[in-house]
């Protein structure tokens, strides 16, 4: 078996790498910039850009299954061209935000959709068997607050009492790792949470606790927080970021036991990402 690892820059690309590694199954790193990749010792690297067609037949040659980033543009070449070579298997990393009511308007949640129907659509003509990874908040957003941290000045929120579901990015790894390598777990749609429901002031105390250091929060407006952010997040993003922090202000999320079901063991805390990732809020 040969696995496609598209995104194998990001956190959960790479640490999906070293598990299908470290189990002696073979992939093939791919990344629109594959020389910048650094994968383990005898893993392949390949140039796959899902925003261009021309890297999808080299990418895909010889290929068994595919772990693939939600990216909407040329989905279409991309599922004729995993059917041209042969795929059995692709495993999607999606998002929660596709079970929305207004997933569909929503401009997070909509290029999730639409790949997430795309491979649907291919599995139902029997192309290949196609499962659905759907994490909720990532842990790692909160690395958006470390130089405010770094810096002792507070994090600037305008619902810090809005609750999300902090998911490890090895989690999510490993739950991937699983669909993946056993064939029952394929062809079925999977939300992963991390264990608790956390408001954002509380991921600040845990981020406190682990670091040592000052991690607050100070109240801002909607619009104050959007003008701050204006130069690095499309309105349109903005807006439903906003929308989605007021729908979960002061409201716990519900939460699985997915990552559990799928790994063996318990999603980690967000204590356990905070003390791994300190040294990034320290100056």
């Amino acid at each position: 078996m040969t696995v496609l690892v598209t995104g194998s820059r990001g956190r959960v690309g790479s640490t999906l790498l070293g598990l299908l590694h470290h189990a002696g199954i073979k992939a093939r790193a791919a990344s629109k910039n594959p020389a910048d990749l650094s994968p383990p010792d005898g893993v392949d690297t390949v140039r796959c850009d899902l925003s261009d067609p021309a890297d999808f037949e080299a990418a895909l040659d010889g290929v068994d299954s595919v772990f693939l980033y939600a990216e909407a543009s040329h989905i279409d070449a991309f599922v004729a061209r995993a059917r041209a070579a042969g795929v059995r298997h692709i495993a999607l990393l999606s998002s929660s935000s596709v079970l929305a009511p207004d997933a569909d308007r929503n401009p997070i949640a909509a290029s999730h959709l639409a790949v997430e129907r795309a491979l649907a659509a291919a599995a139902a003509d029997g192309a290949f068997e196609a499962t659905y990874l759907q994490p909720g908040a990532f842990a790692t957003n909160a690395l958006q607050w470390s130089w405010a941290i770094r810096a002792g000045q507070p994090v600037e929120l305008p619902y810090p009492g809005s609750h999300g579901d902090p998911i490890h990015e090895r989690d999510v790894a490993e739950a991937a790792f699983a669909v993946l390598t056993e064939p029952r777990l394929r062809g079925s749609s999977y939300l992963l949470t991390g264990p608790e429901s956390l408001d954002f002031t509380e991921q600040l105390a845990i981020l406190a606790e682990a670091t040592g250091r000052p991690a607050i929060s100070a109240a801002v407006t909607p619009e104050q927080w959007k003008t701050a952010v204006a130069a690095h997040v499309p309105a349109p993003f903005a807006d439903a970021l906003l929308s989605y922090w007021a729908s979960h202000d002061g409201r716990p999320v519900p939460l699985t036991r997915t990552v559990e079901e799928l790994t063996g063991h318990p999603a980690r805390t967000f204590a356990v990402w905070a003390a791994e990732h300190a040294e990034a809020f320290r100056p």
